[in-house]
């Protein structure tokens, strides 16, 4: 695209939010590529962004926008290290850094998933007759206790989202364990596994397609409850529970997801996974596709629930700032492996592996002294 957009020589280059959603690697080679070709052709860039981390890369001056108008307009050390408007100083406050939270796993807390050499191979048939593997997923293993947030972190493409697709079994594993509590569950099939769903609920990255637009957000709450058993008015007073608990009004239970924000469709796809009671939630890049300050929101809100209802958590992101604001151990994959597991604090500081000094390197904003957060 940033070829095309060059085709014809301009002398203005607009991005609009080029690197959203993308893995850390590939957002540090796109903005490396794009201030190359501003100094190389001297053109003029308009760089638009949530993420002030990305401001600190690559903008020479800063101008933030609230509600369509400017608030704030300077040179970027002006702006980001001494803000002057209240907007801006709470943007930069929402802003991840790659400190760890540190807190400990309670000593002796339950396992709740044991992953055990857990693999994933895709084939293709091709019209010719010919096969072709792919390896998605290569003997994959780790655990998540009760009241602990694992990250599996790792470029796009590394076998993330596969694994937690396995765990869920939205899709087949190829080979190994996937334990819940003493039950391999990766064993069972069809109708064996329905009982065993609840037991494990997914948040997904995309909130605008992760609803019915034909349905209130109540009746997509109350669905899991009534498939399995639970009265009507129990099932519409846990919907309103729940979406008191992720900071939603209960009386917009009757709308429609068109009439919300993307923040807070993903706060009402947390309280749909909440409401069949999981032991397990797994958040699969469930804040990449929300600005800084809707995602530092979200977050917060994961970790509430996490200690509120004492959640096993398996949170899977591209974005090493976010797995230290939320997990306590990290699990690093590369081209479908597990390269580095180990404490949060250990892994996104002391990094051992050469992969992840380089996922570390490539957050965006990590050497920038950003105002006082």
């Amino acid at each position: 695209m940033i070829a095309i957009a060059l085709a014809l020589e301009p002398a203005l280059l607009i991005a609009d939010e080029p690197t959203t959603a993308l893995d850390v690697t590939t957002q540090a080679q796109i903005l490396r590529l794009i201030i190359e070709i501003q100094k190389k052709h001297g053109m003029a860039v308009l760089f638009i962004t949530h993420d002030f981390g990305v401001v600190a890369e690559i903008a020479h001056r800063v101008a933030v926008l609230r509600e369509g108008r400017l608030v704030e307009l300077g040179e970027k050390m002006d702006v980001l290290t001494r803000p002057r408007d209240d907007y801006t100083r709470m943007l930069i406050r929402s802003v991840p850094t790659l400190q760890p939270h540190g807190r400990p796993v309670p000593p002796g807390a339950a396992t709740v998933l044991r992953i055990r050499e857990l693999s994933k191979t895709y084939v293709d048939r091709h019209w010719l007759g010919r096969r072709r593997s792919v390896r998605a997923a290569s003997e994959v293993s780790f655990e998540v206790r009760k009241g602990q947030t694992l990250g599996l972190v790792g470029e796009s493409g590394s076998g993330k989202s596969t694994v937690a697709r396995c765990i869920v079994r939205l899709i087949e594993p190829s080979a190994g364990e996937i334990r819940l509590g003493e039950l391999n569950i990766a064993e069972l099939r069809g109708a064996a596994l329905r009982p065993l769903r609840s037991k494990i609920q997914i948040v997904f990255q995309d909130p605008y397609r992760s609803l019915n637009p034909r349905r209130t957000v109540g009746e997509a709450i109350m669905e899991g409850p009534l498939n399995y058993g639970v009265p009507r008015p129990e099932a519409l007073e846990r919907a309103r529970r729940l979406m008191a608990l992720v900071r939603m009004d209960p009386q917009a239970l009757g709308r429609y997801p068109h009439q919300f924000s993307g923040g807070q469709r993903q706060r009402i796809c947390i309280a749909r996974a909440l409401a069949v009671e999981p032991e397990l939630l797994i958040a699969d890049e469930a804040v990449s596709a929300l600005d800084v300050s809707v995602q530092a929101q979200v977050l917060s809100l994961f970790e509430e629930i996490r200690q509120r209802l004492d959640l096993a958590m398996l949170f899977i992101t591209h974005d090493l700032r976010v797995a230290a604001r939320v997990c306590d151990e990290v699990a690093v994959m590369r081209e479908g492996r597990i390269v580095e597991h180990g404490p949060a604090s250990e892994i996104l500081v002391r990094p051992r592996e050469a992969y992840t000094r380089s996922l570390v390197a490539a957050a965006p904003g990590r050497n920038f002294a950003f105002a006082s957060q």
